[in-house]
């Protein structure tokens, strides 16, 4: 039997000479493609039990493409996601809508798109990053302010500070539930089975990700190489059209890196919510030049549903399974699993990559920022380390190791925190942790 050795405290020791050597060489992780203002609801239990006692009528339920056009739709679609603990996103259509919210919650604004929230918990280990965003709005730029956090403007890398422009941010309304609070949903009581959250656009500002030039023109030069290459921000796409309008830019920009810079690993991030068309054109289109395939366990059940392959997420061989039906639909190097007790990646060996150590401090970012409600200074994540491992996670890595068959398999069980303080970005800033493992020494 495989036992687990815990690499946690060595691996953030290995932080600081990490960035170190980034900075001296130039080679750091990039980041894209969004960046956004998140408008976050402070969850209130019993506001929102008001809120659908008066407006929820039926059954709570939320079809593939739904949008909110009155608050009868939000309390169908949000009640529908929070009896299942699901995350998810929505378009509001309703300007109502965003006032009922404004006036029933109070908020706060955080940084939202995983590129944009990748960089900023890189930043504040100390690690240089470079990123592209879609939004570079003074109060964004501030979230993204750290030393060596750069875009390029006019053919050269630029501090993001310098780049902030005098406009308007975007905004998407973020709601965060609890795990353990009670709704009453047709005359019963409904306990929330998992903390999460809801993503709720506005409807005039869909995203349609706009790609700048000077960043492919940038970053295919030979001399300007990368240490892997975050491609993400295609979930609020529900145009295929448009997706397909993206990838135009964007294959072609990642078949020359693969020439040009072959030890730069491309690494493409799903989301759960994603519309499925966008999914399947995004993984068809992109799989065959990345390295890591990047999901969460919603995400590996929903997908392998739809390859009709049924997962149930706590049974190890389900699991194992549903990873291979993806691999062979879509033909990455590997996936990256990351759930709330374990992270795993398989696939083929990454050569002189320690996708261990990736997936451990993936597990104490984002373990971090959930107890400590923000991107974890060096310090903070020492203090994650007081507590204890996942015993479901401990399990899984043991079994994953015995069932592997001749696909190579790395599991990491998660520090566990049951009550997170903090459940908004947690995947954004594992996959940040995850990209420090890709600094080789070359």
């Amino acid at each position: 039997m495989n036992h687990y050795s815990d690499r946690y405290a060595e691996c953030l020791a290995s932080v600081e000479e990490d960035a170190r050597y980034s900075r001296e060489t130039g080679r750091f992780p990039v980041l894209g493609f969004t960046s956004n203002y998140d408008v976050v609801l402070r969850w209130d239990a019993g506001t929102y039990r008001k809120a659908i006692g008066k407006y929820l009528q039926g059954v709570p339920e939320a079809k593939n493409g739904d949008t909110i056009s009155d608050l009868k739709d939000l309390a169908r679609i949000t009640s529908c996601y929070m009896m299942q603990g699901l995350g998810g996103s929505f378009m509001i259509e309703s300007r109502e809508v965003c006032d009922y919210l404004l006036e029933h919650f109070s908020t706060e604004y955080a940084l939202g798109g995983t590129g944009a929230q990748g960089a900023a918990a890189l930043g504040t280990l100390g690690y240089p990053v470079g990123i592209h965003v879609t939004d570079l709005s003074r109060e964004v730029c501030t979230f993204l302010n750290h030393e060596g956090t750069t875009v390029i403007r006019n053919g050269a890398l630029t501090d993001i500070s310098e780049a902030a422009e005098d406009v308007l941010p975007s905004y998407n309304f973020i709601m965060q539930f609890d795990a353990g609070d009670e709704l009453s949903i047709d005359g019963k009581t409904v306990a929330i089975p998992n903390s999460n959250r809801l993503i709720l656009f506005f409807g005039n500002m869909l995203p349609t990700v706009p790609l700048r030039k000077d960043f492919f023109d940038y970053w295919i030069l030979p001399e300007n190489t990368p240490s892997s290459l975050l491609v993400s921000g295609f979930d609020a796409i529900v145009i295929p059209e448009l997706a397909r309008e993206k990838l135009d830019t964007l294959v072609p920009f990642l078949k020359t890196t693969r020439k040009v810079h072959p030890e730069t690993v491309i690494y493409l991030e799903g989301a759960f919510y994603m519309s499925s068309a966008t999914k399947d054109l995004l993984f068809e289109e992109v799989s065959p030049f990345a390295d890591i395939i990047g999901m969460n366990e919603e995400e590996l059940a929903d997908q392998a549903k739809r390859l009709g392959v049924t997962v149930d997420i706590d049974l190890t061989k389900d699991v194992l399974r549903g990873l291979e039906a993806i691999l062979k639909r879509f033909p990455a190097g590997g996936i990256i699993l990351h759930t709330r007790d374990y992270s795993m990646y398989y696939g083929k060996e990454l050569k002189g990559i320690d996708i261990e150590k990736g997936l451990t401090m993936g597990n104490l970012m984002s373990g971090t920022r959930a107890r400590v409600g923000h991107y974890g200074t060096r310090e903070e994540c020492a203090e994650t380390l007081s507590l204890p491992l996942s015993e479901k996670g401990l399990k899984f890595h043991e079994e994953a190791s015995s069932l592997a068959g001749e696909r190579f398999v790395k599991a990491v069980p998660s520090r566990l925190l049951e009550k997170p303080k903090y459940t908004i970005g947690l995947g954004d800033t594992f996959v940040a942790g995850v990209h420090t493992s890709f600094i080789r020494r070359i």
